[in-house]
C-alpha cells in the first residue's frame, strides 16, 4: 500500500494534486487542505456505503402512492410551525447557525419535548456530559427523559444507537465526529461527507428523527461539503437579526413541508422562547411616532406578516457627490426609488444626503415596503410627520405607480391588531377587498401613483 498527498477543496470536495490559493472548482479562497490517500491495490476503499436500498419495481406515476405522513410535534410551537406541524419518522435534519445563537439549547429543549413520546438520544462531541446536565437544569427540563453522550467516534455512536433504540437522535456536531478508518481530521470534507452519510443511513433504517447541528462559515454557508445539504431532508438555518434580541429560523430545505415560513425565537434565562407579537420589536417608543422621516408598513416573513418601521434622514450635503446610506434595504432599490420621486415628484434630492434605516436591525427585501421608504424620505424632505395611524403598503414602480402588495388581507388584519386605524394601499386592492372576503376594519384609501400617495399622506396645509 502507497500513500500520497493530495488537496481537496473544504467547500465541494474538489480534489487538487498541489495547493492553490483558490478552488477550481467552486472558486473558494483559502479552502484547500492537505490529506494523505492510500493508493495502490491493496488501499481501503473509501467509498460509502449506500444510504438506502434503491432496488425496486417499476410501476406506473398514478401507481405510485405514497402513505399520509404522520408528524410528531416538538411541543415549540414556533418550529413546529416551521416544519409543517411536527417531525416525521425517518426525517433527517440539518441545523446550521453561527457559534452561541443558540443551536444547542434549541434542539435540547426539543429533545426533551419529543423524550414523551419516543427514545431521545442526544450525543454531543462538543461538551461534556455535566455541561449538557447543566444546560439543562438551567432550562427546567433535567427531568426529560433523554439519553445523553459524548463521543466523537463514529463507530461508538452507531453502537450506542444499537443499545438504546432511540425514535430521536440529535447530534451536536457534524464537524466533531470521525470514523478512524477514513483520511483527514474531524470536521474535514471526507469525515464529514462519510460519518453523516452513515449515520443517515442507520436513522433511515431505524425510521428514527435525525437532527444533525452543523457551524457555518463566514459567509453563513454550512461550514463543509455542500454534499451534506443534498442528503438531508431539512436544512434549518438559525440567525439572528441585527441586535441578537431575536433568533430568526428559517427552512431553507424541507422534504416535508413549507419553506415559506419562519421561527421567531427570543433567549431568555429558561432558553428560547417563541415570540408571539415581534411587531413590537421593530417598533419605536411612542414618542418617536410623530417624527419627521417615519413611516410603518407590514413584511412578511413567510406567511408571518409583521409590523416595521421605516426612518429616512434628508440633510443638505457638504460633499461633492451626495451620499445614498441603506440600512436593512437593498442599497440598489433605495437608488431606484429616489430617482422615481425626482422625476415624478419634482423632488431636487441630488444635493441631499439620504439615508434610509429599518428599525430593529431587521433586514427586509419585501417590495411592498416601496410606499413607506418613498413616503419617509418626503416626509423628512418636507419636515413634515406622517400620520402614526396609518400604514403604507405598496410596489412602486419605475413610472411612479403604486403596484399591490402580496396577501393584503393579513397585513392589513395585523395592523387593525396593533392599533392602526387607517392604510394606505393601491387602488386596485382598495377596489378589491370587499369582494375577496377581508373582514377588517380599517379605513382603507386607495392611490394610483405615487404623487397621490403623498397628496393623501401629507396634503397641503389647508385642505381636508
Amino acid at each position: 500500500m502507497k500513500l500520497k498527498a493530495v488537496y481537496r477543496c473544504q467547500e465541494c470536495a474538489h480534489e487538487s494534486p498541489k495547493w492553490a490559493g483558490q478552488c477550481a472548482g467552486c472558486g473558494a479562497w483559502n479552502s484547500l487542505t492537505e490529506e494523505v490517500v492510500s493508493i495502490g491495490k491493496d488501499a481501503p476503499s473509501a467509498r460509502p456505503r449506500a444510504l438506502t436500498s434503491t432496488s425496486s419495481a417499476v410501476v406506473r406515476l398514478s401507481e405510485a402512492k405514497g402513505e399520509a405522513l404522520a408528524r410528531v410535534p416538538t411541543g415549540i410551537a414556533e418550529l413546529d410551525g416551521l416544519l409543517g406541524g411536527g417531525v416525521v419518522a425517518g426525517q433527517v435534519l440539518l441545523l446550521a447557525g453561527p457559534p452561541g445563537i443558540g443551536k444547542s439549547t434549541l434542539m435540547l429543549q426539543a429533545a426533551a419535548g419529543l423524550s414523551g413520546k419516543c427514545k431521545a438520544l442526544y450525543v454531543s462531541g462538543e461538551e461534556s456530559l455535566s455541561q449538557v446536565g447543566d444546560r439543562a437544569r438551567r432550562l427546567g427540563i433535567e427531568k426529560a427523559d433523554i439519553t445523553l453522550a459524548s463521543e466523537t467516534d463514529l463507530d461508538s455512536i452507531l453502537k450506542t444507537i444499537a443499545d438504546v433504540s432511540p425514535g430521536l437522535i440529535v447530534l451536536d456536531s457534524a464537524q466533531t465526529v470521525f470514523r478512524q478508518d477514513l483520511p483527514g481530521s474531524p470536521g474535514s470534507v471526507v469525515q464529514v461527507r462519510e460519518c453523516s452519510s452513515e449515520l443517515l443511513r442507520e436513522a433511515k433504517a431505524r425510521g428514527a428523527v435525525l437532527f444533525i447541528l452543523g457551524h457555518v462559515t463566514k459567509d453563513g454557508s454550512v461550514a463543509g461539503p455542500k454534499v451534506l445539504e443534498h442528503i438531508v431532508d431539512t436544512v434549518l438555518q438559525f440567525d439572528a437579526e441585527e441586535r441578537r434580541m431575536l433568533r430568526i429560523l428559517r427552512a431553507e430545505k424541507n422534504r416535508f413541508g413549507p419553506t415559506s415560513e419562519v421561527g421567531l425565537f427570543e433567549m431568555t434565562q429558561k432558553g428560547l422562547k417563541g415570540v408571539e407579537n415581534a411587531s413590537a420589536l421593530f417598533l419605536e417608543e411612542s414618542a418617536q411616532k410623530s417624527a419627521c422621516g417615519r413611516a410603518v408598513s407590514v413584511t412578511l416573513e413567510g406567511s408571518r406578516p409583521m409590523l416595521v418601521e421605516v426612518q429616512a434622514l434628508v440633510v443638505p450635503t457638504r460633499y461633492p457627490l451626495a451620499r445614498r446610506m441603506a440600512t436593512g434595504l437593498d442599497i440598489n432599490r433605495l437608488f431606484t426609488l429616489v430617482a422615481a420621486l425626482e422625476k415624478h415628484l419634482h423632488l431636487r434630492l441630488d444635493g441631499h444626503d439620504i439615508f434610509v434605516n429599518i428599525a430593529g436591525g431587521l433586514k427586509v427585501k419585501d417590495p411592498a415596503l416601496d410606499l413607506a421608504v418613498c413616503l419617509a424620505i418626503v416626509s423628512s424632505s418636507r419636515e413634515r410627520a406622517l400620520s402614526h395611524e396609518t400604514v403604507f403598503l405598496g410596489e412602486v414602480g419605475l413610472l411612479g405607480g403604486v403596484g399591490r402588495a402580496g396577501v393584503l388581507d393579513r397585513r392589513l388584519r395585523e395592523a387593525e391588531r396593533a392599533g392602526f386605524g387607517a392604510a394606505i394601499v393601491d387602488a386596485r386592492s382598495a377596489k378589491d377587498l370587499p369582494k375577496s372576503g377581508s373582514r377588517t376594519t380599517l379605513k382603507v384609501l386607495g392611490v394610483e401613483d405615487i404623487a397621490a400617495a403623498v397628496s393623501q399622506a401629507l396634503p397641503e396645509k389647508g385642505s381636508q
